[in-house]
């Protein structure tokens, strides 16, 4: 296995970034990540305004595959979660959908234990591993990694653990892939701006599919397949969302726009990944049941 350590680092996803890593079509490789607040706060005593916020939300990479092309897809699948033994959450004036009710910033520091957080003396709380910061370059203008977008970026999607595969579109060559802001544990939403924040190693495969053409990332684990979305709004992108997977259902199968339409609203889920960021998520997941009935396939 690969392995990649976080002595290089990104805080935008950017198309002219030097590769810290070149790998093959198909190889695995092993990602140390920093939590998002670049491994600054090491016990409850550290506070936030003390930190440097130039170092926030730090992505390891990028990672050059070979083989990927613009125009064409890269194929993500997690394969293992690991984290060190703590983990911090956050919140504090105009901070998440919350920030009204704060003037500064609390903070809670805690230890995963086995698969529990340990919030405090009474709460341990069950672990769903998850990866926030993922994706690849834009076409354009660099996307700084607090941001999520049709490349990635931060989409907050607790979704995206092991044993799920993304597919974002692919803008250069390359790809250049990165990820980072490893959660412990996080809800949908993360109304209050951070989840269970996390270093540790991300392992993933890294696939170049040249032949694939994407508008926005796509996600699916054993049960569903899903279109992500980001947009300034969460009805903007829910909307999003929902256009894509109609309009990739209806590209590869025989069904009508309205007897998929009428299938999604009967089985389909608009998930909220988060309504925090700048931009904000959503993720429509379809069970695969139904889309393997359809003779989905893409």
């Amino acid at each position: 296995m690969i392995e990649l350590g976080n002595e290089r680092v990104m805080y935008a996803f950017d198309k002219d970034l030097e590769a810290a890593l070149t790998v093959e079509s198909g190889d695995t490789v092993r990602i140390r990540t920093s939590d998002c607040f670049g491994d600054q706060v090491k016990s409850q005593a550290d506070a936030l305004d003390a930190i440097d916020w130039d170092r926030i939300n730090p992505a390891t990479g990028p990672v050059y595959v070979n083989g990927a092309v613009a125009g064409g897809a890269l194929k993500v699948r997690i394969d293992a979660i690991e984290f060190d033994g703590c983990a911090v959450a956050a919140t504090g004036k105009d901070e998440g959908v919350l920030g009204d009710r704060f003037e500064d910033w609390s903070t809670m520091f805690g230890t995963i234990e086995g698969d529990r957080l340990v919030f405090s003396d009474k709460l341990s709380l069950p672990l769903n591993p998850m990866i926030g910061v993922i994706g690849v370059a834009p076409a354009d203008a660099p996307v700084n990694c607090g941001t999520p977008g049709s490349h990635g970026g931060n989409m907050d999607n607790k979704a995206i653990t092991v044993g799920a595969t993304l597919y974002f579109p692919v803008a250069v060559d390359g790809a250049l892939f990165g990820c980072g802001d490893m959660h412990a544990c996080m809800g949908d939403g993360e109304i209050g701006v951070s989840g269970a924040e996390a270093a540790g190693h991300a392992t993933v495969t890294l696939t170049a599919l040249p032949d694939l053409s994407l508008e926005n990332p796509l996600i699916e684990n054993e049960t569903h397949f899903g279109t992500i979305a980001s947009a300034d709004t969460l009805d903007e992108a829910a909307d999003r969302a929902v256009h894509d997977m109609l309009d990739l259902v209806c590209s590869r199968t025989e069904v009508t726009e309205a007897e998929a339409t009428m299938l999604f609203s009967l089985q389909g889920d608009v998930q909220v990944c988060q309504m925090v960021d700048p931009q904000k998520t959503v993720r429509f997941m379809v069970p695969k049941a139904v889309l393997d009935v359809l003779g989905f396939k893409l």
